[in-house]
């Protein structure tokens, strides 16, 4: 392979790429990360540097790694074949079958989709299909209404973004659109307003049903949760929340919208990360995994209940249920049933995760946890406290690590890891090690 102009690209980067989320100073001064190659789990900088990523691709999208021809085939040949196919009362049979698939995959009664290009757009589309549940319903029609959690992530489109509570998003886009609100969120580590671990799920639970009295229950449409959430590093529910969620929704006629864009398509183990706790949503969202990051795509899922209310689903864009999307989807699906790889993302997940244990004993770390192929390392000034550190200290492990030559990703408090399902034991003891090394350097240049 020929690399390219270091230096050119580079400038190139700088001057007419706009970065998300990075700083402009600290990109001119540390310079930006350009990959120009990759494969299985290996992906390759135009500075001709190779790196292990632990993180398919920083937004935990690539789950089956890289260079699959047969993704890239089947998009392909379906672009060949036909590549649009319009939009309205227009669909091409590829979306169809994608509609049926997830439909036999998704739980409960989970049974219609509509597409798009993300995950922000899933969510869009689920709030969307929520508010007009209730409107065509007639039950409840002026609900419109959104509850959400802090520390949140739930997308960059207008409506996602205000559910969002997290990555200092929200907040400078605003005023941004109103109805939404934001409620404690289950985490037990660091718990909210600092009480014991065993009091969390009935205390956030129990916020839920006083916010939904709060704002007017004919007014609230729905309720929307990640099933473990991003922030700061895989943060699990307790056992029983997701039970006393779904019987406070079904109270008060409030749908509940499962955030599956990271957990779903076999992440955590399972499909969808809310079969763990064996609830269902009313309305499902979707992304990343379902193409293994091939494509762009994005999907809401409604329940049976919602779909017969939705006498007509007001919403349009160009590329809903593009058909190159819907082909990689598709055939992605197939490896994961073929290669039986949700087995072996549960399996090789507990492995990680055992062998990741063993960082506990370092002074910095307060918590190591995950579920599936999603695993974090939780850093802390003080174990006793688990005071969070405020300056860049968890930068400074994540940069070491790719300095070694392992992308693991900064996520707040935490360094996170989600393979690719593919990965090996092999892989898993390297990443260990590299990350046991980069922390011990760090941690002596503070202690």
């Amino acid at each position: 392979m020929t690399l390219p102009n270091i230096d050119t690209l580079t400038q190139n980067a700088l001057d007419h790429y706009l970065f998300p989320l990075a700083r402009k100073d600290e990109m001119r001064s540390d310079g930006a990360t350009i990959f120009v190659s990759a494969e299985g789990l290996e992906i390759t900088d135009a500075a001709g540097k190779t790196y292990l990523d632990m993180m398919s691709t920083q937004t935990r999208a690539s789950s089956l790694g890289y260079g699959q021809d047969r993704i890239a085939k089947a998009i392909y040949d379906q672009l060949v074949g036909l590549h649009y196919g319009g939009t309205f009362a227009n669909v091409v049979d590829v979306t169809v079958n994608l509609a049926a698939k997830i439909a036999e995959l998704a739980p409960g009664t989970l049974t219609a989709s509509v597409f798009a290009g993300s995950g922000s757009e899933a969510n869009e589309m689920s709030f969307k299909a929520a508010k007009q549940y209730h409107l065509l319903n007639g039950v409840k029609p002026r609900a419109h209404k959104i509850i959400a959690r802090w520390n949140a992530y739930h997308g960059a489109t207008m409506g996602a973004l205000a559910a969002t509570d997290y990555l200092g998003t929200r907040h400078i886009t605003e005023p941004g659109v109103p109805g939404y609100s934001h409620i404690p969120a289950p985490n037990l580590y660091r718990t909210p307003f600092g009480m014991d671990a065993s009091e969390v799920s009935e205390f956030c639970a129990d916020y839920l049903e006083q916010q939904i009295l709060h704002e007017g229950p004919e007014y609230v449409a729905a309720f929307v949760a990640e099933p473990v959430m991003q922030a700061d590093g895989v943060q699990i529910p307790p056992e029983d929340y997701f039970a006393r969620v779904r019987a406070i929704c079904d109270t008060y006629d409030v749908l509940f919208i499962a955030d599956e864009v990271i957990t779903g398509f076999g992440r955590t183990g399972k499909w969808f990360a809310m079969e763990h706790w064996g609830i269902d949503g009313d309305i499902m969202s979707m992304g990343k995994a379902i193409t293994a990051g091939y494509f762009p795509l994005g999907v809401s899922t409604v329940s049976t209940k919602v779909h017969d209310a939705l006498s007509q689903y007001v919403h349009v864009q160009t590329y809903n249920g593009h058909p190159g999307g819907c082909a990689a989807a598709l055939e992605t699906i197939a490896m994961l049933e073929e290669g039986d790889l949700l087995t072996s993302a549960a399996e090789n997940g507990a492995y990680f995760l055992e062998r990741m244990q063993r960082l506990r004993e370092l002074p910095i770390v307060g918590d190591v946890r995950g579920l599936g192929m999603w695993t974090c390392v939780d850093f802390t000034t003080d174990k006793k406290t688990k005071a969070p550190f405020k300056d860049d200290t968890v930068k400074a492990i994540a940069n070491r690590m790719a300095e070694l030559g392992v992308l693991g990703g900064e996520e707040g408090t935490a360094i996170e890891f989600a393979p690719a399902y593919t990965a090996t034991r092999e892989q898993f003891d390297h990443c260990v090690d590299i990350t046991e090394q980069a922390i011990l350097e760090i941690a002596k240049g503070i202690t």
